[in-house]
């Protein structure tokens, strides 16, 4: 009776001393990707016909694919162009696709 009485203490004991775990309710966020009116298609089509019409494109020698990789704005617009991969003297080339994808007219949707 005495081993059954110090096994019932010692198990009260563990309890008591057990961590307990809370459970806390998460914020859960949806976001929302930004958005070009129209869809990412649209926007491909738009920012070619903006570098075939402003930018003279036998004057470099790309080979290749190229992403680019930029910011929209809580306004909507395009900002912070980055062109990878990195090649020697690409300067003036970013610049000209800076210069392109500023000038596609519609806005973006931010992203929420």
């Amino acid at each position: 009776m005495k081993k059954y009485f110090f096994v019932l203490i010692l198990l009260i004991g563990f309890k008591s001393f057990a961590q307990e775990s809370k459970v806390e309710a998460e914020n859960l966020t949806k976001t929302e990707k930004a958005e070009f009116p129209g869809g990412d298609e649209v926007f491909t089509k738009e920012f070619l016909k903006m570098i075939h019409g402003y930018i003279d494109l036998r004057k470099y020698a790309v080979n290749g694919q190229f992403t680019f990789l930029f910011d929209v704005t809580t306004d909507g617009k395009v900002d912070n162009l980055k062109v990878l991969p990195k090649v020697k003297d690409s300067e003036l080339f970013i610049d000209d696709m800076n210069f392109a994808i500023k000038r596609v007219k519609k806005k973006w949707k931010p992203a929420m």
